[in-house]
């Protein structure tokens, strides 16, 4: 799957350079390995067509762990990122700010598939579920992506003392 094979390369690149990144990291390959697990629908037998769908529990534990790295990323994560970079002497600046806004329109989607799915019942029918899948894993790798340009913008800015 392309979601793991670019976290394999963030995490060459980036793991071992901070404690809060090598977290951060940790935290969002639990989540791409609940999403694969969740993500690989199979038929119900060999001879059938119908898709079986995973049991309402493995989807509210997907929802559980999508929400948790949203809040933990919102709340912790990035803080804790531009605590220790402010604390250096830096301060935020329009590209480091435009990218964490481009985190953020990611996370109505999300939140909107947790509150779909979050209370599903193991005899709901769930209609639309392969689509909303895919949809979050877009979404997610959209996410990914535009969370490592941050930590890119911010070690750049790292590297240049300031007033340099």
């Amino acid at each position: 799957m392309v979601m793991l094979n670019k976290f394999k390369q963030v995490q060459e690149q980036w793991g071992g350079s901070s404690e809060v990144i090598d977290h951060w990291l940790e935290t969002r390959q639990a989540l791409i390995v609940e999403y694969c697990k969740l993500g690989s629908l199979q038929p119900a037998n060999a001879q059938s067509n119908v898709i079986e769908l995973p049991t309402a529990k493995e989807i509210s534990s997907f929802c559980d762990h999508l929400v948790d790295y949203i809040s933990e990323g919102h709340f912790k994560i990035y803080d804790m990122v531009m605590d220790k970079w402010k604390a250096t002497g830096f301060k935020t600046n329009g590209d480091i700010d435009a990218t964490y806004a481009k985190i953020v329109l990611t996370t109505d989607p999300l939140l909107e598939f947790n509150d779909k799915y979050v209370q599903v019942k193991f005899e709901d029918e769930l209609p639309g579920f392969e689509e909303d899948m895919s949809k979050v894993g877009e979404i997610l790798e959209l996410r990914f992506e535009v969370e490592d340009k941050l930590i890119q913008l911010i070690a750049d800015s790292l590297a240049i003392p300031p007033g340099a």
